[in-house]
C-alpha cells in the first residue's frame, strides 16, 4: 500500500512537470528563460526533491517528535488504563492493521487525540487525559477508532506527499518569479556587476513569493484535510458504530460550548476538534470541518 500510494505520486509529479512544461513553451516563454540562464527542468526536479525530501523527513521522525514535543507516556497495558490499550488493539484488527499501533496517553486538560507514524506498521494514537476524563468510553472509543481509521488509511504518508508536492511547487513558481524580476532590473547588461536585486534583496523577495504562493497552495493542503477527517468519521463508524461518533462530536461541542462561556480560546493541535464556527473564506484553510457538518455527513449517511 505504502509503495503504491509513493509509486502513484511519483507518476502524478512527473506528468505534473510534462504540463508544466506544455504550458511554458505554449506561452512562448521557454526561449526568455533559456535565454536568461534558467533551467526551468533542472529547478522542477531540484524543488521537487527538496520539498518531498522535507516533508519525509519530518514524516519519519513525526513519531519522536510527538513523543517529545508533547511528553508522551506509553499506557501499561496491565495498569488501570490498560484496557485502552486492548481497545485500540481490537479496533486496529477490525480496520485490518496486522502491526497494533502504540498507545500513549498525555497530560493535558483540554479533550485532545491524535495519530501520527511514517506508515501502517510504524504508528502510535495518543489520547489526553481530559478526554478519558470528559467523554464517556463508548465516545472514547469512537475517538480511538477515528484515529485507527487514519492509520489504517494511510492519511499520514498521503498527506506528507501531497504537502511535499504542494512545498516544490511554491519554491518553484518563488525561485521562477524572483529570478525573473532580478534579471528584468539587470536590463541588458551581461555582466553581473551592478543592477539586479542583490543578495540580500534576493533572499527576502524569495521569502515573500515563497510567503505568497504558499497561502495559495494552502487550501489544497487543507482541501485533503477536511476530506481525510470526514474519511476518518466514516471508518470510525463502521467499525464501533456511527451514533458512538456522533456522540462523540456532540461530545466535543458541548466542551466547546463550556469554553467559550468561560472566555476560553479552543484547544490547539487537536486532531479531532477544530469545532469553533467560521466563515466561508477561512474554511478553506481549516484542516478540520465545522463539527456540525461531520455530524451532519455522518446522519446523512
Amino acid at each position: 500500500m505504502w509503495a503504491k500510494r509513493i509509486s502513484l505520486f511519483l507518476i502524478t509529479n512527473i506528468l505534473i512537470m510534462l504540463v508544466i512544461s506544455t504550458i511554458i513553451s505554449l506561452l512562448g516563454i521557454e526561449p526568455y528563460l533559456n535565454s536568461t540562464g534558467i533551467n526551468y527542468q533542472s529547478l522542477m526536479i531540484m524543488c521537487l526533491l527538496w520539498g518531498m525530501g522535507g516533508s519525509f523527513i519530518s514524516l519519519w521522525i513525526s513519531k519522536w517528535m510527538a513523543k517529545t514535543s508533547m511528553g508522551l507516556r506509553p499506557i501499561d497495558e496491565r495498569g488501570h488504563m490498560g484496557h485502552f490499550v486492548q481497545m485500540v488493539h481490537r479496533i486496529a484488527r477490525q480496520a485490518g492493521l496486522t502491526t497494533m499501533p502504540e498507545v500513549y496517553y498525555f497530560d493535558s486538560p483540554d479533550m485532545n487525540a491524535f495519530a501520527t507514524g511514517p506508515s501502517r506498521n510504524n504508528s502510535l494514537v495518543a489520547v489526553s487525559t481530559g478526554l478519558i476524563r470528559g467523554m464517556r468510553e463508548e465516545e472514547v472509543e469512537a475517538v480511538l477508532a477515528h484515529e485507527v481509521a487514519h492509520v489504517a488509511n494511510g492519511d499520514m504518508v498521503t498527506m506528507a506527499l501531497i504537502q511535499g508536492v504542494m512545498n516544490a511547487f511554491v519554491m518553484f513558481f518563488a525561485r521562477l518569479a524572483t529570478f525573473a524580476i532580478d534579471q528584468a532590473l539587470r536590463g541588458d547588461r551581461d555582466d553581473n556587476r551592478g543592477g539586479g536585486l542583490g543578495f540580500f534583496a534576493y533572499i527576502m523577495l524569495n521569502n515573500l513569493f515563497q510567503m505568497i504562493f504558499g497561502i495559495l497552495a494552502a487550501p489544497v493542503v487543507m482541501g485533503f484535510s477536511r476530506w481525510r477527517e470526514y474519511r476518518a468519521d466514516a471508518g470510525s463508524a463502521a467499525i464501533v458504530g456511527r451514533e458512538k461518533m456522533i456522540a462523540a462530536l456532540r461530545a466535543l461541542q458541548r466542551n466547546y460550548e463550556v469554553l467559550m462561556q468561560k472566555r476560553e480560546q479552543p484547544a490547539r493541535n487537536v486532531e479531532v476538534m477544530q469545532i469553533s464556527s467560521r466563515g466561508a473564506f477561512m474554511e478553506l484553510f481549516a484542516s478540520h470541518p465545522p463539527l456540525e457538518k461531520r455530524i451532519a455527513a455522518l446522519q446523512n449517511r
